[in-house]
């Protein structure tokens, strides 16, 4: 990149100076002699020109240090074993695995798994991003290939080691499918190259190389680079279930001095959905809220708080005015007791305090991870989308703009019951349906769940008005609080 820069520039000051009127004869020769001189000291490698940077050996990052991912983990160790039993499998006939892709969410542990390999295996590792592989002059991606294949080969000499792995972080960059840049050959050309270098690993060599590469865009991937030989075998790296988080929730603890009330599974719960990143950003703000309340110890409300911080961001400092706190708390109020209705146990918390772009919310905790819904359970969730919208309107007597992105996610569900073959057409093909038609059904979907919620909200009234008035007075309350509501009222 260097290089390139320095030509640039260059170039430039001859131009300037030939357009001055000089004899710029002399420069040119002078710089095709220093360019000549520059190849040379490349070449005997007295120029570094690597994009890549080699992991120290020792690097004590280890798999027991990450959580949450032990499929992953799994898949990836046996991998490995290829590298450092190469003998004992060429005895038994099996060809090594030049390829994984890891795949998955931003902030799941991809990178940190690759870190953990270079551990675990004892092998040359040489990290680097598939950006550092594209430029706009010609031939140049091909050869920083080139170079990153050799000098895995020449490192593991040099360290007396059979083995190597190179990681690739963004690989859907170097990898997009050929022909998707129909104006830039560039790329086509340094993916051939990549092509090219990973058919040339064998076990017959006296370095045996693994390519890790690592994407959230797989669907990117040229089909080339997925087949059998090349990237064997593709690894998910999802976010982590309930047990995950926990599990990671502890390793980001541990420290951390956490005050004996802290119930981690707890934070677990409400977490669904949660990438390590977010988890880890869970832990980190917990201890930055405990030092700023002065507190020696992270308190569960600082966790809890937390996680709102991490979904919603930082509190606003502009407090609303009576009426608009007041619709606010009305709308809020109506998410969570339909929720609580439809599902019990299901809210942990309700606030009206502003954050980001959120007036209020409500939280809910989820018993266990779940991906497989019934119709009634999709019914329930658009009920709690449009329960808002309803109690302003039972209580003000009509709606507002808060209810929007309600709206949206109560017609997203209402599709998603279409699609599953849940509602009256029955088993359908959604593109062959006029889009009018499928409007209709949402809307019979959607009035009809109105229905039911309008019954409910009407008849628990009482409960609503409590909920309300301590919302306004507290500006937040817990799910368990709103449960004991509901309780007193209906006994």
């Amino acid at each position: 990149m260097k290089l390139e820069i320095i030509s640039g520039i260059v170039l430039g000051f001859f131009v300037f100076l030939f357009y001055l009127g000089y004899d710029i004869t002399p420069l040119i020769i002078l710089g095709i002699l220093g360019l000549i001189f520059y190849l040379m000291l490349q070449k005997k490698g007295l120029v570094k020109t690597n994009n890549f940077q080699e992991v120290s050996s020792t690097n004590k990052f280890h798999f027991e240090s990450i959580g949450g991912q032990d499929i992953a983990k799994q898949e990836l160790k046996e991998a490995l074993e290829f590298l450092i039993k190469s003998e004992e499998i060429s005895l038994r006939g099996i060809r090594p695995l030049k390829g994984i892709l890891l795949t998955g969410p931003p902030g799941t542990g991809k990178t940190l798994l690759a870190k953990a390999a270079a551990n675990y295996s004892d092998a040359v590792f040489l990290s680097t991003s598939g950006s550092e592989f594209i430029e706009m002059y010609a031939g140049v991606g091909a050869q920083r290939v080139r170079k990153i294949f050799q000098s895995a080969r020449e490192k593991a000499r040099k360290n007396n080691k059979n083995r190597a792995i190179i990681f690739i972080d963004e690989i859907d960059v170097l990898g997009a499918q050929r022909g998707s840049h129909a104006s830039h050959m560039e790329y086509d050309q340094t993916l051939n190259q990549f092509l090219v270098e990973m058919d040339g690993l064998n076990s017959n060599s006296d370095v045996n190389i693994l390519v890790i590469g690592a994407t959230n865009r797989p669907d990117l991937l040229d089909p080339a680079l997925l087949r059998p030989g090349r990237f064997d075998r593709q690894v998910k790296v999802d976010v982590p279930t309930l047990d995950g988080r926990l599990e990671i929730l502890k390793l980001h603890t541990k420290n951390k001095k956490l005050a004996g009330e802290v119930d981690l599974l707890e934070i677990a719960k409400e977490t669904y959905g949660f990438s390590g990143a977010h988890l880890e950003n869970v832990a980190n703000e917990a201890a930055i809220l405990a030092m700023r309340d002065k507190s020696p110890e992270i308190k569960q409300v600082h966790l809890k708080e937390a996680v709102d911080k991490v979904i919603l961001g930082e509190k606003l400092g502009d407090k609303a005015n009576p009426k608009v706190l007041n619709r606010v708390a009305i709308h809020e109020a109506g998410h969570a007791l339909i929720s609580e209705l439809v599902k019990p146990n299901s809210v942990s918390q309700v606030t009206v305090t502003s954050r980001g772009n959120a007036l209020g919310y409500v939280r809910q905790s989820q018993e266990e991870d779940q991906k497989l819904y019934t119709e009634q359970e999709l019914r329930n969730q658009i009920k709690v989308c449009l329960a808002g919208a309803i109690a302003e309107e039972i209580h003000l007597g009509d709606k507002s703009t808060g209810a929007g992105n309600d709206f949206k996610q109560a017609v997203k569900i209402a599709k998603t019951i279409i699609n599953s073959g849940l509602s009256s057409l029955g088993v359908i093909s959604i593109e062959d349906l006029p889009p009018i038609k499928v409007n209709q059904v949402v809307k019979d979907i959607i009035k009809d769940e109105e229905i039911v919620v309008k019954n409910l909200m009407i008849d628990n009234i009482a409960v609503l008005k409590e909920i309300v008035n301590l919302l306004k007075e507290k500006e937040k309350i817990s799910g368990e609080v709103i449960r004991k509501i509901i309780n007193e009222k209906a006994a």
